[in-house]
């Protein structure tokens, strides 16, 4: 069974993150989840949730499909800090500037930052969705370096080719580009034609 990475930081769009967790376990795969405590405030502001200080024990709640497994950010001795841990890649999203800069310049301070360093080091997809406007200097030249690094870059833009007539519509297009980065096929939103 596939197995992918999927961290949620604390910027604004944390939809993004639960509903291409929701995709991938609808889809049978495997996703071993981390949440910030900034991204647990973000998801109690921006979608009602309660998380409390303990994601990894109270996400579960929200993602009923079997595949989850969770984890908490402060654990850098889990297993995903491993590149032992095999997986086929990780999403950031959505991703902060400061979690865009700290695995631009290799730290690991948590376990969100270390395993997206693992998939560095092993030379695995690493995705990011960052979630800022404006971007300043800092945050372009920390994205080409990561761009650089080979890491797959997919700004939380929505198109509007596709007229869409809700905000669902508008996640489900950027889910689709994750998951088209991410290689699995999927009908997530009207292409272009």
């Amino acid at each position: 069974m596939p197995r992918y990475i999927v961290a949620v930081t604390g910027a604004s769009g944390v939809i993004y993150g639960v509903r291409l967790t929701k995709e991938l376990l609808d889809r049978g795969y495997e996703v071993h989840l981390i949440v910030s405590q900034p991204g647990c405030l973000v998801l109690k502001h921006e979608m009602d949730w309660e998380i409390g200080d303990h994601p990894e024990e109270n996400l579960r709640q929200y993602f009923p499909q079997p595949g989850l497994y969770l984890y908490n950010n402060a654990d850098i001795a889990a297993r995903l800090a491993s590149g032992s841990f095999i997986t086929e890649g990780m999403v950031i999203v959505p991703c902060t500037m400061s979690t865009v800069a700290a695995v631009a310049n290799g730290m690991s301070n948590n376990l969100i930052e270390r395993a997206a360093d693992v998939m560095l080091k092993e030379r695995r997809p690493l995705t990011i969705v960052p979630r800022e406007t404006p971007l300043s200097v800092v945050h372009l030249r920390n994205m080409l370096r990561l761009a650089e690094m080979g890491v797959a870059i997919v700004p939380a833009m929505p198109g509007f080719y596709h007229r869409p007539g809700s905000i669902d519509e508008m996640v489900s297009f950027m889910v689709g580009k994750i998951l088209d980065m991410m290689r699995i096929t999927n009908n997530s939103f009207q292409r272009y034609e």
